[in-house]
């Protein structure tokens, strides 16, 4: 792939801006300043340093971020800045085949929610990943306001009406990890979902974070704030 045209997959600007970027040289690969924007340069495992920044070549984005608190998963927020300020520009500008250029949230959590987001630019595996119809289970670790009861458990698992739905919605899976404190394993999407199914059964969620999507496990290495690159093994993890 021609160099103007790999800056440009990975979200460095226009053409034109990436021009300039070579011009400058800002552009190094393999410690050699590259200039010359029509140079044919192979893409597997290629490694950019951009203006001092190294950035590997992805043809497609896929992306784990440590979603803190105070920010809303949205491209226009009301209240809170966007989760999306968190990344770094390219993956933010990058080109997709929508009218939105850059990753996006695969599911959204609320802004006083933490944990796990997984970000991409891939419109099916975005699909696959947040559609109901695929079931893929998400973990959510529940501060409670009050103690919860044996009741109470066994509702979440039996399953709740919630005040907007005739139809029960059930955990798959209820932990206990302590008086107040559990891990609810859902595999809908529903708005506001694990906070409405807590009052459903006489309690309120004081604090809400989620841990697992599928089978791939939020980074301890990661503090709040931080991402990382998902790896090919993350991406067979998360499809489990």
């Amino acid at each position: 792939m021609k160099l103007q045209q790999i800056l440009f997959s990975q979200g460095f600007g226009t053409r034109r801006q990436c021009d300039a970027l070579l011009a400058s040289g800002a552009v190094q690969v393999a410690g050699e300043v590259l200039r010359d924007g029509n140079a044919e340069l192979a893409t597997d495992g290629l490694m950019l340093t951009v203006n001092g920044v190294p950035w590997p070549f992805h043809e497609r984005a896929y992306v784990m971020l440590h979603k803190p608190a105070g920010y809303e998963c949205s491209q226009q927020p009301k209240h809170w800045p966007a989760v999306y300020e968190l990344l770094p520009a390219p993956l933010r500008t990058r080109p997709t085949k929508s009218s939105v250029n850059g990753v996006q949230a695969v599911g959204r959590l609320d802004q006083d929610t933490t944990g796990l987001l997984i970000l991409s630019d891939d419109g099916q595996f975005i699909h696959r990943m947040a559609s109901p119809k695929h079931h893929v289970p998400k973990v959510y670790e529940v501060t409670t306001k009050h103690a919860l009861d044996g009741a109470q458990i066994a509702a979440l698992c039996a399953g709740v009406v919630l005040n907007d739905d005739p139809q029960p919605v059930a955990a798959l899976h209820c932990e206990r990890l302590g008086a107040a404190r559990i891990a609810l394993t859902l595999t809908e999407g529903k708005y506001h979902q694990v906070k409405r199914m807590l009052a459903a059964v006489g309690n309120r969620v004081d604090a809400l974070h989620r841990s697992r999507i599928g089978g791939l496990a939020l980074d301890p290495a990661l503090a709040p704030g931080e991402w990382r690159w998902l790896t090919a093994d993350d991406l067979v993890a998360i499809a489990r």
